[in-house]
Order: structure tokens, then sequence, then C-alpha cells
């Protein structure tokens, strides 16, 4: 019996067992990439932090050896990571922050010394309009703005402010021009992410 290849079984029943064949594939095209997938995010994660510490332009092999070399310990605080890190000396807490910008999530990680001071920041976000929003991730300068503002006051509130007019240079910083939503969205971060955390002492 010849086979009719133009009869509606015979394409539907091809097209499955394509679809099956293509699905089978992606599926083991995935699980071999993922241990590699999962270990470029892990070191991406391990970057923003050495970044948060003013530590950057590193490649893969530096990044993790210097990780190692500075990140004494990983911890959660009430589901919130906290990386408890020694830079020249110095105890520094790093925070990591997780908010809501314009278009979508916003995270990044905030270095704290023991005086209650920002010792470095890095932000990102997961889809902020090019050249304004995205500028939190992009703009190195504007997260050098951060460096040493006053991040608590005396009652242990926080004080740190991404805000349109500075008024207080000690403890605010000027939001991105044209982004005003997603710099709203970076202090509602700040505010949240910082609220259960206090100065890092060397005693601690």
């Amino acid at each position: 019996m010849k086979l009719n290849t133009n009869s509606n079984a015979y394409i539907i029943i091809y097209s499955a067992i394509l679809v099956v064949v293509v699905a089978f594939l992606l599926a083991f095209v995935y699980q071999a990439l993922k241990p590699m997938q999962d270990a470029n995010v892990a070191l991406d994660v391990k970057k923003q932090i050495l970044y948060s510490l003013n530590i950057r332009n590193l490649d893969g092999a530096e990044a993790e050896a210097k990780y190692a070399e500075v990140v004494k310990e990983e911890k959660e605080l009430d589901g919130q990571k906290i990386y408890e890190c020694q830079i020249d000396g110095q105890n520094i807490r790093v925070a990591s922050l997780k908010g809501m910008g314009l278009w979508g999530g916003i995270s990044g990680y905030v270095a704290i010394d023991k005086e209650g001071k920002v010792f470095g920041a890095y932000f990102n976000h997961e889809s902020e309009t090019a050249g304004l929003g995205a500028e939190i991730k992009d703009s190195q300068a504007w997260q050098e703005k951060f460096i040493g503002k006053k991040i608590f006051n005396e009652n242990g509130e926080v004080v740190l402010s991404v805000v349109k007019k500075v008024d207080d240079p000690t403890t605010q910083v000027d939001c991105v021009t044209g982004a005003t939503l997603t710099s709203n969205g970076v202090d509602a971060m700040l505010k949240e992410g910082l609220k259960n955390l206090k100065p890092k002492t060397e005693e601690e």
C-alpha cells in the first residue's frame, strides 16, 4: 500500500512526530547547557557583589578568586541575602535588595561600612528604558554618588534617599534625569531593603 503523503492524516502524524522530536532535542540541549548557565548566573551575582565593593573590571577567574578572598560569610536575614566581607581590614556588610522600577523588577547590592555609611553600591534592572531608567545599572558615575552617604539616623531609621532635589548631601542622591519613576523605585528599594540592618561594627 502506497503512503499518501498528501492526506490529512499523514500531515497530522508527520507534524506530531516532528514536534516531539524537536521538543526532545530542545529539552536535551537545555539540560546539557544548564550547568553552564547556572555557573554564569552565579558568577554574575559574585561580580555584582564585587561591584558594590568598588571592585570592577575583573574577568571570570579573577572575580572568582577575589570573591573568595573578600567575602567571608554568606547568610540570610528574614529571607534577605547578606554578605559579610573584609576589605583592607575593614568589616563591610553587603545587603542584597529587590524592588520594582517602571517596567519591571530592579535589584541591587549596597555595601555598608562600620559607621553605617555606604561603602559602595551597584544596581541592576530587568527592563528599564535605555538611556533613562537603565542608567541605574549603566552609569557607574551615578552609583558612585552613593559612596559615603549616611544610611541610618540616630534611631536606626533609613535616611538614605534618592530625590529630585538634594537638600541634604550627607544622605541624599539626586535621581536619574528623566527617570523619576525608576529612581523612586530605587528609593523605595533602599528604604525596604535596609530597614532591618544596622552598621557592622568591629566587635560583631
